[in-house]
Order: C-alpha cells, then structure tokens, then sequence
C-alpha cells in the first residue's frame, strides 16, 4: 500500500515536508495539495519549527508539476482558493525560512513551488523549466510573480515563453538556484544549513527576511521605511544581547561555507 502523498518529520528545529509521489515523479493532485497546505500551516503556528525544508521522494523529480490526469482535483478541492492550487503558492505569512531541496525534475507548478522556496540547493541532475508552455496551461501557482524577482525579467520571460528546460548549472548561473550539490546530497545540505539558521536569534533574521521579501513591491523610501517598521522588536531581543555578549568573549557562531561552484 502506498504511503501518504506527503511525509513530514521533525530534526531538531527543521520540519522536512517530502512530496512522496515519486511513481508520478511527484506530481500534485488535490489531495497532495490539501496535505502540502496543512503541512505548511503546522510549520508556520509551530514556534519550536524554525526552518522548513520542502523537496520530493526519490531521485527522479522534486516535483513535476500538476497533476493533469487529475487537474480538476486542484481546483476543486476545500482551500485551493485561500491558498493556491498547488497548495502553498498563496501563503504569504510563513514569517520563517523555507528552503527548497532539489533533486531530479523541478518543472511547471513544481518550479513554482521551489519559487515559493526563499532560496534553493539543487542536486546537480536537477532540471528546470516551464514545461506546461508546451501544453498550454499556465503559471497559476505564483510563477509570474516571483520568477521575475527571483533570476531578472528577461531569464524569467526566457523560461516563461520558450518552455525550454535548463540543467542545475543554468540555473546557478541565472540565480534559480543558490548552491549545486553532488546527486543524493540536497536534502542533507539543506538539513545543515538549517540546522545552522536554527541556532541563529530568530528576531531579527526573521524580520530582515520579512523587509527583504516587500523589497520589489514598496519604492525605496517606503521600503526604507518598512525595514525600520518591521526591527520594532529586533534591538530588544534578549537572543541578540546574549550573542553580543558572546562575541564579545570571542564566541563564534558556526559558518555556513557554500560549496566551491567553479
């Protein structure tokens, strides 16, 4: 019997939310959906959680898209309007990291769930591309919204319009992607640098994430404005004096080293 179409487990602080529909390279259907969304929610109300990691089961995809055998399950399920079709695309106030770990396949509204993602390691098999172009069917799940900030209008427009489909090293070199990893490793590098995030003060990395993401959607001065709004809380955060006081007694935080990409 087959598992559930979503596997979720807790590390310390890290939730690891896993698309396990690796048969259909891990393509989402309603029910998928329903279960990434509730998944979602869990991490976000949970305040022990302070990194998720979403990625997909096996080696072949991270996820593939919609499911089209089964696309009207999308649009029909309880939700999909509050939170897109895909389950995850029109939730805004996660307020924490989310990391996405890719492996194999990345493509159509599987692409736009990896550009929900703040930032992604791909595995250096993985392939991605809007591959729904060919078939007509559209970004619905936030791909012309945060593509565009994520690699520049004229690689988002590139992949957009073409449908082409590009390997792990375009995407590094264009800003998909922020770390290459050697096949079978996304998942474990992405639990390091989580496990890493988690020991930060959370305050202040969370508030700075927040102003960075309002960034292509305020002008400057109101974005300047906004970044001082959201520190309201940050300098009075008891975490950052105890880490000034240990810095100042030569305490150091371990490093996140990125992997030489040539």
């Amino acid at each position: 019997m087959a598992g559930p179409k979503v596997l979720t487990e807790t590390q310390g602080r890290t939730f690891l939310v896993t698309i396990n529909r690796p048969e259909v390279r891990n393509c989402v259907d309603g029910e998928t959906a329903g279960l990434l969304e509730a998944a979602t929610e869990e991490f976000k109300g949970n305040d022990d959680l302070a990194v998720m990691i979403l990625t997909g089961a096996g080696d072949k995809a991270f996820c593939s898209g919609a499911d089209l055998k089964n696309i009207d399950s999308l649009m029909t399920r309880p939700g999909a309007g509050k939170s897109g079709p895909m389950g995850l695309s029109r939730i805004t106030d996660v307020g924490k990291p989310v990391i996405g770990a890719i492996n194999g396949y990345c493509t159509a509204g599987g692409l736009e769930l990896a550009c929900w993602c703040d930032f992604r390691i791909a595995s250096e098999d993985a392939q991605f591309g809007v591959l729904n172009r060919r078939w007509g069917v559209p970004l619905a799940d936030g791909g012309t919204q945060r593509l565009p900030p994520i690699v520049g209008m004229g690689n988002a427009l590139y992949l957009i319009i073409t449908g082409a489909q590009i390997g792990a090293g375009h995407a590094l070199r264009m800003g998909l992607v922020q770390e290459v990893v050697p096949n079978g490793t996304a998942v474990s590098r992405a639990l390091e640098i989580a496990k890493t995030v988690a020991t930060y003060p959370q305050t202040a990395m969370r508030n700075d994430r927040r102003a960075a993401l309002a960034a292509f959607t305020l002008p400057i001065d109101e974005g300047l404005r906004h970044e001082v709004e959201v520190h309201s809380d940050s300098l009075a955060d008891p975490a950052m004096r105890d880490w000034l006081a240990r810095f100042a007694k030569g305490e150091r935080p371990p490093p996140i080293t990125p992997p030489d990409q040539g």
